[in-house]
């Protein structure tokens, strides 16, 4: 909560794709990574957003930047961002809204206008939830591996390819934990 104000960062996991955790970071517009996989059986933990059609084309879904561009529009609710499915590459609108008692995240994505959309409905994760989570996609542990803020980049080498997306730049770059 901030100064009165429920907010959308920290960790949620979606109620009815129950397999899937996901982490909203803030540095004035909100945007949010898969940041777990509860996988079945045979499914293939390396699952790549291959229909996608943006800059997060053959990204792994493990880090895959799925929201963007959340900006405050009134209390405890969040617009004019968009949404991705990677199981089909499309994406969407989307609104965010904070329940009451701040547990409940509902994300809206629709086409066209909001009222033709449907909702998913993301619970919020204890703090305690970040040690479960994979090292790439914890900021708590990226704080402990990043270079400092000061330190320059090192140039790519010819014939190496830039980041996919942003998810893939310098890991301090994404951080917002603390903020």
């Amino acid at each position: 909560m901030v100064a009165g104000r429920l907010v959308a960062s920290g960790r949620f996991r979606h109620q009815t794709a129950d397999r899937l955790v996901f982490d909203l970071r803030s540095n004035g517009v909100f945007d949010g990574i898969i940041a777990k996989m509860f996988l079945k059986p045979g499914e293939d933990p390396n699952a790549i957003c291959d229909k996608c059609k943006d800059d997060r084309k053959d990204h792994t879904w493990l880090g895959l930047e799925i929201i963007r561009g959340m900006k405050p529009e009134g209390e405890n609710k969040y617009g004019g961002g968009t949404i991705l499915d990677p199981r089909d590459g499309k994406i969407y609108k989307a609104t965010m809204k904070v329940t009451p008692d701040g547990q409940t995240l509902v994300v809206r994505g629709y086409i066209g206008f909001e009222l033709l959309g449907q909702n998913q409905y993301w619970t919020r994760l204890p703090d305690s939830a970040y040690s479960a989570l994979d090292p790439s996609a914890n900021p708590q542990y990226i704080h402990k591996v990043a270079p400092a803020p000061a330190q320059t980049l090192a140039p790519r080498k010819s014939g190496t390819a830039a980041p996919a997306h942003k998810s893939e730049a310098p890991l301090q770059l994404r951080s917002t934990v603390g903020q």
